[in-house]
């Protein structure tokens, strides 16, 4: 049987029933998106392959217990946990007790890692969103916000009128809230 003409749904079928070469035509097909979306957050080549191969270990050994419908979205979800898994265990050290700590009790603590690690997830997150908006919303957004044009502006650079240049920030404005709405709930 040629795996190449049947869909990810009849291949994780195979794969339940143990088939080992559909599971290895099915790493092969979405190894290189997975290291990716890992590799985008760590920039670490080694560690991005060890997450990505372990990502694949797990979907093997525990196939009978998953339920996966949109293998996409399954394979991202799990590259964005091992890697914020990861990057939590990095993060740990062991704690030394000094009597001078008692001394900064007054000051406020905070963890940048982890306000820098929800920072860039909602960075990419937005930058996704933007990705899917038609493209000239997109344009007119990014002129907008990123590159801090007036209205005038964009609509003198891209020949159009103002009011719809207005139009299309709204529209992507309201698109994008929507959006990490729905993000936000799958998140948490």
């Amino acid at each position: 049987m040629s795996l190449g003409h049947i869909s990810d749904h009849e291949l994780w079928e195979s794969i339940l029933r143990g088939d080992q070469a559909a599971f290895s035509y099915f790493f092969k097909k979405h190894w290189q998106s997975v290291y990716t979306t890992v590799f985008f957050q760590l920039k670490d080549r080694e560690v991005s392959k060890e997450i990505t191969h372990d990502i694949f270990l797990n979907i093997w050994l525990k196939r009978e217990h998953l339920e996966i419908l949109s293998f996409s979205a399954y394979l991202k979800a799990a590259g964005r946990y091992h890697v914020y898994r990861h990057l939590k265990k990095e993060k740990i050290k062991p704690v030394a007790f000094n009597e001078e700590l008692g001394l900064l009790e007054d000051y406020a603590c905070e963890n940048e890692g982890d306000q820098q690690l929800s920072r860039q997830e909602l960075e990419n997150n937005v930058d996704e969103v933007v990705r899917a908006l038609p493209k000239r919303c997109r344009e007119v957004f990014i002129l907008s916000r990123q590159e801090h044009l007036s209205n005038d502006q964009i609509a003198g650079r891209l020949g159009i009128s103002k009011r719809t240049v207005e139009n299309q920030i709204t529209y992507a404005l309201q698109h994008l809230r929507t959006m990490l709405k729905v993000i936000s709930i799958f998140l948490f």
